[in-house]
């Protein structure tokens, strides 16, 4: 086992032999989106986001960080490459909000993983909506996780993954299962990094999925999602309160403290 991988085990919190099976992959699924938060603070405070594999370790690893989908999805790559999977990088168009015609840029990234009993997705940085087990790549049939149930369909060349909240099935993404590789990826996460018009950018999202629910901060809306369907929802009153959720409800070790106060004070969108 490489550095690299036990600092990353230990990060998840996961203990026991890991070995390229279904069974190893949806511990290491659980446990990622349980313990690395979903954040784009970086693009927030105008800091360049990187996707350098020794960058990553050092932020969202040793550093106590998050990060958005870019990020968690090639550190997670990296990782189940050396336990063994076969994982191929994979690009999506975000639905989620979207028009059902809305024709949106691939901004997103995803994993294809190859076990012994047939291929399945896996994405570890979907803020809210980030699936916490992985799912057959099998059309047209519910698919529980630990915590919402997903379904993916065809719809030409695309699939589209749906998940289900409130007993509706809403989309969140389509793709195709052509491999995508680093220089797509450093595009798109430099433009949902820099963009003015980029929800990383002009506002504050952070998300984490424990165990028994879902903490999802949106600006200053602050939402806890319990499992079975209860949600408690508070506004923040101020720049203060939104740093203290940040730091110690969704864990996050902020990179400058009072730039962070500063942006929020000047305000997000």
């Amino acid at each position: 086992m490489t550095d690299d991988l036990a600092a990353y085990l230990a990060r998840i919190g996961l203990a026991g032999p890991v070995i390229p099976d279904r069974a190893t992959l949806a511990r290491i699924i659980a446990a990622h989106t349980a313990s690395i938060p979903f954040e784009g603070i970086d693009g927030m405070l105008g800091k360049p986001v990187t996707l350098d594999h020794e960058v990553l370790m050092t932020k969202l690893v040793h550093g106590q960080r998050g990060g958005f989908c870019f990020e968690q999805n090639r550190l997670l790559c990296a990782m189940l490459e050396q336990i063994g999977f076969a994982v191929t990088a994979l690009g999506a168009r975000v639905m989620w909000n979207a028009p059902p015609e809305a024709v949106t840029p691939l901004t997103h990234m995803l994993l294809r993983i190859d076990l012994a009993e047939g291929p399945v997705i896996v994405d570890a940085g979907f803020g809210g909506n980030t699936p916490t087990g992985p799912l057959d790549l099998t059309a047209d049939r519910a698919q529980t996780t630990p915590h919402e149930r997903y379904r993916l369909t065809r719809a030409g060349d695309y699939w589209v993954q749906a998940v289900s909240i409130a007993g509706e099935w809403r989309p969140t993404y389509r793709f195709t299962l052509e491999p995508q590789h680093r220089a797509d990826h450093e595009l798109g996460s430099w433009y949902m990094s820099t963009n003015p018009k980029s929800h990383f950018v002009f506002g504050l999202t952070c998300a984490l999925a424990l165990p028994d629910r879902r903490l999802a901060l949106r600006n200053f809306d602050f939402a806890i999602h319990y499992l079975g369907g209860e949600t408690e929802r508070r506004q923040l009153p101020d720049a203060t309160a939104v740093r203290e959720v940040v730091e110690n409800q969704i864990g996050i070790r902020l990179p400058d403290r009072d730039a962070f106060v500063r942006r929020v004070e000047q305000g997000i969108a």
